[in-house]
């Protein structure tokens, strides 16, 4: 643990662990010190996860991926054993594209999200929606037991605020209204955007597409969130975004908990 009174936890969309691994993962996690990493966007089996990875000190790990080679998939490390881990959320349309693991640890549970695109023309805006209530169904079962950890990719910019551009992507996979109502759900059964619990500034983003040298110019969208029910809102010291960690079109963000 790097703090007896507190766990660092992060989240990462890798866009692929072995593409990831080549960029430096190993490196860039020692210098991050987490103490639990959610990882999205694996792409990989359990057996292809890259032994460096597999064999990092001090970190136990664990896997979900897609049934579909290449696609999907989420992992976490975590210096501290899990009491349990759950693969899924129990809904085979949405636990064979490996989207959900969650691990069960003695005052809370961690639950690590690779949330569906909606893609382009909104081709998966119903599958998307349906995931998005499955997972608030979950997550509201699961805290009558303990505080809930919800981390990950969510695929969704929820406000203006949260992407460079708003005007002209109000129709687009990721700002559209379903998906933006659906995120203004979760929000509102009592579930906290820790991020904006400590920063109400726009330009700061998550995500940014290759193209047009978006990165440089910081021309993003922020989908990466750490969320908490409400009965964890004085456990959260802080929370934070690491645009300058590089090795994905994601970067990492952070949350402070006490415990």
């Amino acid at each position: 643990m790097t703090n007896n009174n507190q766990l660092n936890l992060f989240s990462w969309n890798v866009n692929g662990i072995r593409a990831v691994e080549k960029k430096g993962f190993t490196d860039i996690i020692k210098n991050l010190n987490p103490d639990i990493i959610g990882i999205q966007e694996t792409k990989a089996q359990p057996d292809q996860i890259p032994e460096s990875i597999i064999n990092m000190e001090s970190y136990k790990n664990y896997w979900f991926s897609a049934v579909k080679k290449g696609y999907s998939g989420v992992g976490v490390l975590t210096r501290i054993e899990p009491l349990n881990v759950i693969n899924g959320i129990g809904i085979e349309q949405f636990d064979i594209e490996g989207r959900v693991i969650t691990l069960e640890f003695d005052d809370f549970y961690f639950i690590n999200c690779y949330y569906p695109n909606a893609q382009h023309e909104l081709l998966r805006i119903d599958y998307k929606t349906g995931f998005n209530t499955a997972i608030l169904e979950y997550c509201e079962k699961l805290k009558k037991k303990k505080t809930i950890v919800i981390c990950g990719d969510y695929n969704v910019a929820h406000k203006e605020i949260d992407l460079k551009n708003p005007r002209t992507n109000m129709n687009n996979p990721g700002f559209s209204i379903q998906e933006r109502d659906s995120m203004d759900t979760f929000i509102n059964t009592g579930y906290i955007d820790t991020f904006r619990m400590f920063n109400n500034e726009p330009n700061n983003y998550t995500w940014w597409s290759y193209r047009f040298n978006a990165r440089k110019r910081n021309i993003g969208w922020r989908i990466d969130y750490f969320c908490v029910d409400e009965s964890s809102v004085t456990r959260i010291l802080d929370a934070e975004i690491h645009p300058s960690v590089l090795g994905s079109d994601h970067c990492p963000v952070s949350m402070k908990l006490k415990v």
